[in-house]
């Protein structure tokens, strides 16, 4: 029995979902934030569990080849990115690793290595910002959450946004401090400025602003919004208003201050208008090679009927229009089908139909009007999908399932019940979204043939 507070000598064996090293301590497993495999250190022990510990690096006695120094200095204390430790060729193997591991272990598969599309630059990347808002003292101040907490670390320049979204949360905390505006407190509810969210068009460059608030208004606004028209791209200011208590980032209600309410930016040659809760990838570079490898994986022709479950605002959904016969979205937030609906318009795409359903009752109702999709795709939430959907697809019986996921387990879990239905995997690979971030994307295609 490994005792809290203990310093024992062990080697990193493996990974963690999360990036955190494992080690195998007098039979336990020991997670090991910060630490990479291959190397062998000194760990404090910080938590026992009755199957499992956690631990902390006292000495790292040999080092990997792949550790590096961190560039970002809250790297440890920030909850947003797991990886400034260690090198991006480390980094990718191990997201590769992850999903080739779910799928053998999980899917019943046998693969020896999955590929993964790696990014081309681990910088500047993330095109939407969600800063919370924290005070101190009397001061307001904006940052991330440190992992597993709602502790706000303060940090200037965060790596992996673009400059302008760091300039824009600085002159946003600068008004607010100015003006004596309070940062909202969740252990109170009280407080105005809860979080500060930015998004910028990679293509387009146009900026939205959106500012959650506990309240109907802020003050002085005008003295804000010229100050932000000093950022080049600068094209809306945008109110949410939240009132309520718990995780929810944005509300229901919003209020344009400046600008049209939204930006639109342009993905895989289409353009999207994205306002606040339009749901977008936030790499554009790796989304566009995303879904262009989902399109890949698919086969489609101009002959096909494709199903597009858990299409959003239709980024895949308008994509594949381009090379299909005919395309069905389904979505179940009525906003997302209303801004599909749009977008396939303002690109003058005429063979794309949208409904707002829950993909699993959707594709039964669909099956039993006779709809038989040649293709399906999925892009469903972290929990993957549901009995309804699964059981609507094996019924469809499409000669291609795409499946476009963001959590290995729960995709593995659905390859091996799709399998159970007479289906087989023809092809898997991973795709890096998030770099420096534990999150890994991952497309496999599947055939009845």
């Amino acid at each position: 029995m490994l005792i809290k507070g203990q310093i024992y000598e062990t080697c990193i064996q493996d990974y963690t979902a999360e990036g955190q090293g494992v080690a195998r301590i007098e039979g336990c497993a020991v997670f090991v934030p910060n630490a990479i495999v291959g190397e062998r250190c000194t760990v404090r022990i910080e938590k026992v569990g009755k199957t499992w510990a956690a631990g902390k690096i006292v000495e790292l006695l040999e080092k990997s080849p792949h550790r590096v120094n961190r560039e970002c200095p809250v790297a440890k204390l920030c909850g947003g990115c797991d990886f400034w430790h260690m090198d991006y060729a480390e980094e990718t193997r191990l997201k590769a690793d992850r999903v080739r591991q779910a799928l053998n272990r999980i899917g019943g598969e046998a693969l020896e290595g999955v590929p993964i599309l790696a990014a081309p630059d681990c910088h500047g990347y993330r095109n939407k910002a969600q800063y919370p808002v924290s005070s101190k003292k009397g001061r307001v101040f904006a940052g991330f959450f440190r992992a597993g907490t709602h502790q706000v670390v303060e940090n200037d320049r965060c790596r992996i946004l673009p400059e302008e979204t760091d300039r824009i949360k600085k002159m946003v905390i600068d008004y607010v401090n100015h003006y004596r505006i309070t940062a909202y407190d969740e252990t109170t509810g009280k407080g105005l400025l809860r979080h500060i969210y930015v998004r910028r068009g990679q293509v387009s460059g146009q900026v939205l602003v959106c500012l959650v608030v506990n309240g109907g208004k802020l003050p002085h606004t005008e003295h804000l919004i010229e100050k932000l028209k000093q950022v080049p791209g600068f094209a809306t200011l945008v109110l949410s208003v939240n009132t309520r208590a718990g995780n929810a980032v944005l509300g229901e209600e919003f209020i344009t201050l400046y600008g049209p309410g939204y930006i639109e930016d342009t993905l895989c040659g289409l353009r999207f208008r994205l306002s606040p809760r339009s749901f977008y990838q936030v790499n554009h570079h790796q989304a566009q090679r995303l879904y262009e490898a989902a399109i890949a994986h698919a086969g489609i022709t101009k002959k096909d009927l494709v199903l597009d479950l858990y299409c959003g605002v239709g980024t895949i959904t308008l994509a594949m229009a381009k090379v299909a016969g005919k395309v069905i979205g389904v979505e179940v937030v009525e906003q997302a089908v209303r801004d599909a609906r749009d977008n396939a318009r303002r690109n003058g795409i005429e063979n794309a139909e949208f409904f707002c359903a829950d993909a699993g009752k959707a594709a039964l109702e669909l099956e039993e009007k006779g709809v038989h999709p040649d293709v399906v795709v999925v892009d469903p939430p972290r929990k993957g999908l549901n009995a309804d959907a699964i059981d609507a697809m094996l019924k469809m019986a499409p000669r291609r399932i795409v499946y476009v996921s963001c959590d290995p387990a729960t995709l593995a879990r659905d390859v091996a019940l799709l399998k159970q239905g007479g289906y087989r995997l023809v092809s898997a690979q991973a795709a890096d979204l998030f770099p420096r971030c534990a999150h890994v994307e991952s497309i496999v295609c599947l055939t009845n043939d």
